[in-house]
């Protein structure tokens, strides 16, 4: 898949969406939150661009790793 992922740096569990597909971003601004460890962890985005492909829904508990989403 072309573009740039957004990768997940710890297991978590998905307390919010900010952002969803076809959606603008701009670097370093916050695409989710997650719950890990019991704090608050913003993911942000690594460059600017449009969301391509979103792949997390609240409530969700990723893995370290996982693709949260990818950024054309």
């Amino acid at each position: 898949m072309a573009g740039t992922e957004i990768k997940i740096p710890m297991v978590g569990k998905v307390l919010e969406v900010k952002k969803k597909v076809g959606d603008p971003v701009r670097k370093k601004e916050i695409i989710a939150y997650l719950e890990s460890m019991k704090m608050k962890v913003p993911i942000f985005s690594t460059v600017d661009g449009v969301v391509q492909d979103l792949n997390a829904t609240v409530g969700q508990v990723l893995s370290k790793g996982h693709v949260l989403a990818v950024i054309s």
